[in-house]
């Protein structure tokens, strides 16, 4: 039977027994509703499995670097990180009950997690009337979803910041739309918190967005919540996903590997190629560093097409004046 008591801890135990010792005590200062259960996911599925049965005082820096090299060979980068802080926080524990003298996780060897050999793919960022297209397509499979997809991109917000989104966040005087909580299901429930950037911010209405939202919040009252889903509930990235067949919608419309988080991506894009100084777009994204920012735009293909058009009207100038 598990306890929480740490008195009289076996020298030799395991990491198995260690972490039944000590319960959550290892998620201490990290946040309930989502990351936590990333964590304890990681070391339930992975680290337990793979260390429990060895002596915590037999773990060497060099276990650790197979156990890792183990894991990227099947897991996914943000898995192999989620199991890798849970193993480090619970041998961290393990120093301050002196049942080691060093985590031998912060020793471990630098590594690229899952080096890719091949040249990266270009970004593909679609134009407002791609996304257009996407919002159709997945209304037809219920409003709410074609909803989601135009706020996501012409207001570049995040699929949690769409679902915190409530009627009075919408301004028509000023005609802005103040993003300050973001909403999605967590461990326990309904979770509501402040945005990732833990401030609000504002973004401006597009006139594409203007029909959506003058139908989100005709004759409702401000508290009410700006959308859900076709049961009432907030729509995720991974429900939006399974309803409306994404990967295979997308491709039908020739936009084949785009994200759903690619939908936020292509706003600050085109916010980015109208000529909007970096840092106002960066307040609109609600970065806090513009170097962020600037790792979330690309060029789409509207504004290589409007290169090339003004390269070509260059050449031919060029040759008439030859």
């Amino acid at each position: 039977m598990c306890t929480n008591s740490n008195r009289d801890i076996d020298p030799v135990i395991t990491p198995s027994d260690y972490a039944c010792s000590i319960g959550d005590r290892f998620l201490r200062g990290v946040d309930p509703t989502s990351t936590a259960a990333g964590y304890r996911a990681g070391l339930r599925l992975r680290v337990l499995p793979t260390l429990g049965h060895t002596r915590l005082r037999d773990i060497t820096t060099g276990l650790v670097d197979r156990a890792i090299d183990s894991w990227e060979a099947t897991h996914s980068r943000s898995t192999l990180k989620n199991t890798i802080a849970a193993l480090t926080r619970v041998l961290d524990e393990a120093v301050r009950d002196e049942l080691i003298a060093r985590n031998p996780v912060r020793d471990r060897a630098d590594r690229r997690y899952r080096p890719n050999t091949e040249l990266p793919q270009a970004k593909l960022i679609p134009a407002p009337d791609d996304v257009t297209r996407v919002a159709a397509s997945c209304a037809e499979i219920h409003p709410s979803y074609g909803d989601h997809v135009m706020l996501s991109a012409f207001l570049a917000a995040r699929s949690s910041e769409v679902g915190g989104l409530i009627v009075g966040d919408v301004d028509w005087e000023n005609k802005m739309v103040t993003i300050e909580r973001q909403c999605f299901p967590g461990a326990g429930g309904l979770s509501i918190k402040p945005p990732k950037g833990r401030r609000a911010r504002r973004v401006p209405i597009i006139e594409p967005l203007e029909p959506v939202l003058r139908r989100l919040t005709t004759r409702r009252s401000r508290n009410l919540p700006l959308m859900r889903g076709p049961r009432d509930g907030v729509i995720t990235t991974a429900a939006l996903r399974d309803a409306t067949g994404w990967d295979e919608l997308v491709a039908s419309l020739g936009l084949p590997g785009l994200r759903r988080h690619d939908l936020r991506h292509a706003g600050a894009t085109w916010f980015a190629n109208i000529g909007i100084p970096i840092h106002v777009v960066s307040d609109i994204l609600g970065h806090a560093s513009v170097e962020t920012t600037r790792a979330y735009l690309h060029t789409d293909n509207t504004a290589l097409q409007n290169a090339a058009a003004r390269m070509n009207e260059h050449l031919r100038e060029a040759a008439m004046s030859n």
